[in-house]
């Protein structure tokens, strides 16, 4: 319908009215996704962008959402539960995922590089409910953090210093456990904060971390580390009324992961076996309604 207005949801607050040219703009420049809530005139009810006909593309049936002038839901509000997905160009992984390595083994870049790979990877995953992940965290947040991992892929080769590598091992690991941390602390929905956090002990983290080198010497037991630590992971996160679980049993993780790392060896498959197991991996973390 030529000359309508357009209304664009902005968390709890809706944007507008654009014209049909200035609408269409917003699309062109990316504005409109298709997990955006929009009306215009002649709509019963708010819908994705993606669920309106010639629109967009298609996408998800959306709850129903007041009209204009009604406030939008809330970021923070239950929405049921689902598993997450992930959305990417296998290409584009594989060259930030190159430009992450080479910035680690630089070490000074490190901080950028590894904030923009987070962010660029949190933006492509979608949440039930809540649409799109975004990320606030800044390179310069916890900066040596990521200089003291980049640091430790020389130190433990470059000196020969006895016992070294059992004080480097928990101190790469408290570095991870304040990475898990400081993502946790910048996810945003709809974009406004979700305050969330992530509450482990930095000590159950360090013995997560033990657990699953010594059990490498099984042959096929990290598998299940894995799976127990990632749930381990999920119910110390806070801020949410939702639980978050990781689904996956350790079988699936032994046998895809086996496949993730022939698939590297050969070399040309990477970017088909990277974008499938990361696509699963993300798949197997979900958010459902808490039990009264």
């Amino acid at each position: 319908m030529p000359g309508r207005s357009w209304f664009v949801a902005a968390g709890e607050k809706q944007e507008g009215p654009y014209s049909e040219e200035e609408f269409r703009d917003l699309i062109a420049r990316g504005h409109i996704r298709p997990d955006t809530y929009v009306w215009a005139d002649g709509m019963q009810e708010w819908k994705y962008a993606g669920d309106i006909p010639g629109l967009l593309s298609p996408g998800r049936a959306p709850p129903p959402t007041p009209r204009p002038g009604v406030p939008m839901p809330s970021a923070n509000a239950d929405h049921g539960g689902g598993s997450l997905s992930a959305e990417f160009s296998i290409w584009e992984m594989l060259g930030r995922a190159i430009v992450f390595v080479i910035g680690f083994l630089l070490v000074i870049p490190a901080p950028w590089v590894a904030a923009s790979f987070y962010g660029w990877m949190i933006s492509r995953i979608h949440v039930p409910g809540r649409g799109y992940l975004g990320f606030t965290g800044k390179p310069l947040d916890i900066w040596y953090v990521f200089v003291g991992l980049a640091l430790m892929t020389y130190i433990g080769g470059a000196l020969d210093i006895p016992f070294l590598s059992f004080v480097l091992f928990p101190l790469q690991a408290y570095l991870s456990w304040m990475t898990v941390r400081w993502v946790m602390a910048n996810l945003t929905a709809e974009g406004r904060p979700l305050q969330l956090s992530f509450d482990g002990s930095p000590w159950g983290y360090i013995g997560w971390y033990l657990l699953l080198a010594v059990s490498f010497i099984t042959i096929i037991g990290w598998a299940w580390v894995i799976v127990y630590w990632m749930r381990w992971i999920c119910s110390n996160i806070g801020g949410t009324r939702r639980a978050i679980s990781f689904n996956a049993t350790g079988l699936e993780v032994l046998w895809r992961t086996l496949v993730f790392s022939i698939g590297c060896a050969l070399l040309i498959p990477i970017p088909w076996v990277m974008g499938w197991y990361t696509r699963w991996y993300v798949s197997q973390f979900s958010a459902a309604e808490r039990l009264a």
